[in-house]
């Protein structure tokens, strides 16, 4: 999907190009978010029973309710479609101030009671692009705040290079930096969100999320990562990054 910026420099690009991230307040109106959640709601009970182990993350496969993470989520027609939402696609080009390519819907839940942060990194590790002129849009369908694992950023950390990386036991997050510090914690900004605001951040912004400290609060989100059309792939940086993510998944069980 392309699209042409015509716009001035806004004040969510001049934020974006600062920190490397932006909060966008009631991104998604009320009748768009209602029908995406019904959408969604509809994908987990008639799509996620059928498909392989590495399109849907459980904490416990044998408990359906701690379902964590989807990808891969364009195989059903309505999210094949809502790549192309005028929405979505305006707010990536304008970011990334170039015609993009939306790549397939994600969802994220921390489900209550499973107790496990999201390791701190950074997008492009995952996705080796060159240059990285990626966007992710996570929107949330809950509140998010502190208690239930709000998303976490390092200020400007866009702005440097992308830090080494190693394997995690976090299925759905393979890599985590190695060496984040007392000093990394003391930057972050917190995001809290109302259902139907959206963060949008680099795919170069470290960022992080604590686990689901809540009694029985979810905290779902869904996201679409949108890249610039300049964007290449590093093919050498993605096969070891395939390898690894490959052992891991074989670790645990998640064969391909």
């Amino acid at each position: 999907m392309k699209t042409h910026p015509t716009a001035p420099l806004t004040e969510h690009r001049r934020n974006f190009d600062r920190d490397g991230f932006v909060v966008v307040r009631g991104f998604l109106p009320a009748d768009e978010l209602t029908e995406l959640r019904g959408e969604v709601d509809r994908y987990i009970q008639k799509v996620v029973p059928t498909l392989p182990a590495t399109h849907a993350f459980f904490d416990d496969t044998d408990r359906p309710e701690t379902l964590k993470q989807l990808q891969h989520m364009a195989v059903d027609p309505y999210f094949e479609e809502y790549r192309s939402n005028p929405r979505w696609v305006q707010l990536a080009s304008d970011l990334l101030g170039e015609d993009c390519d939306v790549q397939q819907p994600e969802w994220f839940n921390k489900p209550p009671g499973t107790k496990h942060a999201t390791p701190p990194h950074q997008d492009n590790y995952y996705f080796c692009l060159r240059p990285p002129s990626v966007v992710t849009l996570w929107l949330a369908l809950d509140p998010v705040d502190t208690e239930n694992g709000c998303l976490r950023y390092v200020p400007g950390s866009h702005q440097h290079e992308i830090r080494d990386h190693s394997a995690t036991k976090v299925m759905g997050f393979s890599q985590g930096i190695v060496d984040y510090s007392d000093a990394d914690r003391e930057q972050e900004v917190t995001i809290q969100l109302a259902p139907g605001d959206l963060v949008a951040h680099h795919g170069k912004t470290i960022h992080r999320a604590e686990a689901n400290q809540s009694e029985a609060r979810q905290r779902r989100a869904f996201a679409m990562v949108i890249r610039g059309v300049s964007c290449q792939l590093d093919e050498d940086a993605y096969a070891r990054y395939e390898a690894a993510l490959k052992s891991q998944h074989e670790q645990v069980g998640q064969h391909q």
